[in-house]
């Protein structure tokens, strides 16, 4: 077997011990019948920009080294996909770039297309592209995107935070020279930052074979999303038509995530990418393998599966593709929020690049933490400590020691007291808490149809539980006055069945940055958004519970990251 660029042999084993037979491909289908044939496989954490609605301007926390996939450990899990069906690998980061070995990563998958594998991309923002690009096309990779913000080079810094608007675009001209099969660029658009720049994005099309997307403005961790800085592609596509006037509609494929169009005479095309105002999740085909080994069935959920401890424990490859199947399975129709939303298009979405605790088996179970089934078989013994860790995301470990004294008890009289944060400094802060609403069938019917005397239902819990969380310190004897950032409550409706009983499911994040935590903000603003769906719905229902408050995510501050089982 040869392999392009010199395949370092280090990684030759572990792919070449995967079975090679092809799978049925049932691990990779959902129970609404979507078949993923797609993966992006995130190479590192790391960034050489800070693009302002992506992340803080001092970075993200970074996991340690050892916490990171290896290339023969992203090779060894890429067969196993492509065996089972999939198709498309495309390598994101972070910014995949900047790794080292991304070249010896796309020979190794360019040995996958026999067993079926046709297309291997890339994302990338195009600062050190250039001078990789002849190396990357000669080792495999055929498909290319590319960030670009802005056209104007003072914006450029203004938005990244870094130099080098000259290396992207040099790196876009070389990547059409070279015939990639495919080149897109992609744009975030953000109203008051770079609206403006919608139809000299369409003109850079003109005389260019590339693919500009327009990607709707996404809530990430720290990047203080708001519904004024939100544009939608219906409102895209007018300001388009005011210049062009004749814009063609493309044909798009089943799983595209753009919408295509194209400006008659140009060579290029435009397109949208509406994942908050048109969502594009029936026929979502997509997987993600985080830097880290987390499997992600979908970015806009919670749950993942850590296949890097599985590769290093020795499971087997039938095993390994069991448990992925499992989490396949667990994939909901749609992400959290979108079909009951009302006010706003927000959703409870985490930019992962800082993910990385220790995933493993839970003692004597058969069961991931989510409840996520594995063989009989998984339940065996591990080494070292692995059944100590749960499934978890934080950056430091979940097995470490917490404080047992009680931090606000004197030890020494039990009196309760506040404590003293004179001396703590100020750091970016998140929690997320939820709980959830039970309603009889006629009281969940009449908020979901907006019947009830006393008004919106969901739109006064909103504003309850914003309130709530305003005013936690006021609720909350101990707790300290803190000046939020934002605070987001959104509810996510569930019914089995037309005249069964209901769920509301409501959640709460909070942000600020401060010296003590903002947990109970996120708890407050969930109870009392609960508490008002009940006082709003009591005439019709007194039978109404409200169950599971709890926290489940938190971030900032000297006890680093938390996330519930």
């Amino acid at each position: 077997m040869a392999y392009p660029h010199q395949l370092r042999p280090i990684y030759l084993h572990q792919i070449e011990s995967v079975d090679t037979s092809n799978g049925s491909g049932k691990n990779l289908m959902d129970t609404f019948g979507r078949r993923h044939t797609y993966l992006r496989i995130s190479l590192t954490e790391r960034c050489n920009l800070r693009c302002t609605y992506c992340m803080p301007a001092e970075g993200v926390e970074l996991s340690p080294a050892s916490n990171i996939l290896s290339a023969s450990e992203i090779l060894r899990l890429a067969k196993l996909f492509v065996r089972e069906g999939v198709t498309k690998v495309r390598l994101t980061g972070g910014e995949p770039t900047v790794r080292k070995d991304l070249v010896d990563v796309v020979a190794g998958l360019n040995e996958l297309r026999p067993l079926g594998l046709q297309h291997i991309g890339m994302t990338t923002n195009g600062i050190v592209l250039k001078r990789k690009l002849w190396d990357l096309k000669r080792a495999g990779m055929d498909q290319l995107n590319i960030s670009l913000d802005t056209l104007d080079k003072l914006k450029f810094p203004m938005i990244t935070r870094r130099l080098g608007f000259e290396n992207v675009i040099e790196s876009i001209d070389a990547a059409t020279a070279l015939g990639f099969e495919s080149v897109k660029v992609n744009v975030v658009i953000i109203r008051g930052l770079n609206h403006d720049e919608i139809v000299p994005f369409v003109n850079f099309s003109k005389d260019r074979n590339v693919y500009v997307r327009f990607i709707e403005y996404m809530p990430f961790d720290g990047n203080r999303w708001n519904q004024e800085k939100f544009m939608g592609y219906n409102e895209m596509l007018e300001e388009i038509k005011k210049v062009h006037s004749i814009v063609e509609k493309c044909s798009d494929s089943p799983n595209d995530t753009s919408k295509a169009y194209r400006v008659p005479g140009f060579r290029g095309q435009f397109g949208f990418i509406t994942s908050m105002s048109e969502h594009f999740c029936g026929t979502c085909n997509r997987l993600r393998l985080m830097a880290d080994g987390n499997l992600k069935v979908c970015l806009f959920g919670n749950g993942e599966v850590n296949l890097r401890e599985c590769l290093r424990q020795g499971v087997s490859d039938a095993e390994l593709l069991n448990i992925v199947g499992a989490a396949v399975k667990r994939k909901k129709k749609q992400h959290a929020g979108i079909a009951h939303r009302h006010a706003s298009p927000i959703i409870g979405v985490s930019k992962k690049l800082h993910n990385t605790n220790v995933s493993s088996f839970a003692t004597g179970s058969n069961y991931f933490r989510y409840r996520i089934p594995l063989l009989s078989s998984l339940a065996r013994p591990l080494p070292g400590d692995a059944f100590a860790r749960g499934f978890s995301s934080g950056s430091d470990d979940v097995s470490r020691d917490y404080p047992s004294q009680l931090t606000h008890t004197d030890p020494t009289t039990g009196r309760a007291h506040m404590v003293d944060v004179s001396a703590k400094p100020p750091t970016l802060r998140r929690a997320v808490a939820s709980c959830t609403v039970h309603l009889s069938a006629d009281a969940f019917r009449s908020v979901q149809t907006n019947q009830l005397k006393k008004g919106d239902v969901l739109s006064v819990a909103r504003i309850a539980g914003i309130m709530a969380a305003k005013n936690t310190a006021t609720l909350v004897p101990l707790c300290h006055p803190i000046a939020l950032d934002i605070v987001d409550v959104e509810f996510e409706m569930d019914q089995q069945q037309v005249d069964s009983p209901g769920e509301i499911r409501i959640t709460a994040t909070a942000v600020c940055t401060g010296k003590t935590g903002i947990e109970m903000e996120a708890i407050v603003a969930v109870s009392m958004a609960g508490c008002t769906i009940y006082d709003m719905c009591k005439a019709v229902d007194k039978a109404i519970r409200i169950t599971d408050i709890r926290l489940i995510e938190k971030s900032g501050g000297r006890s680093g990251t938390y996330k519930a089982d």
